[in-house]
């Protein structure tokens, strides 16, 4: 299928790109995906999921390219690190970043997550809106992550602006999380 054409990816697109709020299917879960530069809608994800501006949230991108405005002093071993994970299981990464990135995105982390997408559908969102992404699971705090439209849907009905075709991935589950600079896992699946 021809995901960056798809009439419902396309739609997605121009709803992050003004400022809403979409679920998309990911790799293990739906998520909750908005512009990482757009305040207003990260709060909204926040409000949405009851969850504390603390805990942070990940970007997901389909480009390590795309992160350069958020972690610039990458090397090339680290950009070759995050472009070749996560094709088969998704690995977010804990990197270093250059301080212009929203507190609201970071938490009180001194590392920004990150996420190079694979899994079609939202490889091609990414594509399409051009900015990196926002991502959280589609639930409420508390609740067990979406693992279909219809439970996020069930959970959020019309607080979010649409929800994206397609389904999730292979994984199971949330993503592993790895810190880059010491390989060691934070978040095992």
């Amino acid at each position: 299928m021809d995901w960056a054409n798809h009439p419902g990816i396309v739609e997605a697109a121009k709803i992050i790109k003004t400022g809403g709020v979409v679920a998309c299917p990911a790799e293990g879960v739906w998520g909750l995906s908005c512009d990482a530069g757009c305040e207003t809608a990260i709060k909204r994800i926040l409000a949405l999921k009851n969850r504390p501006a603390t805990k942070g949230l990940i970007l997901i991108t389909h480009s390590v390219k795309s992160l350069r405005h958020f972690a610039p002093d990458l090397t090339g071993d680290q950009n070759a690190q995050l472009a070749g994970s996560g094709s088969e299981n998704p690995v977010t990464w804990l990197i270093p970043h250059s301080g212009r990135v929203s507190k609201l995105i970071t938490g009180n982390h001194p590392r920004l997550a990150v996420r190079i997408v694979r899994h079609s559908p939202i490889a091609a969102l990414c594509a399409t809106v051009g900015v990196p992404l926002v991502s959280t699971s589609a639930n409420p705090a508390g609740l067990q992550p979406s693992n279909t439209a219809e439970e996020v849907s069930g959970y959020f009905g019309a607080a979010i602006d649409f929800i994206a075709p397609g389904q999730t991935g292979n994984a199971k589950g949330s993503s592993e999380i790895r810190d880059l600079l010491t390989s060691e896992v934070v978040r095992n699946v």
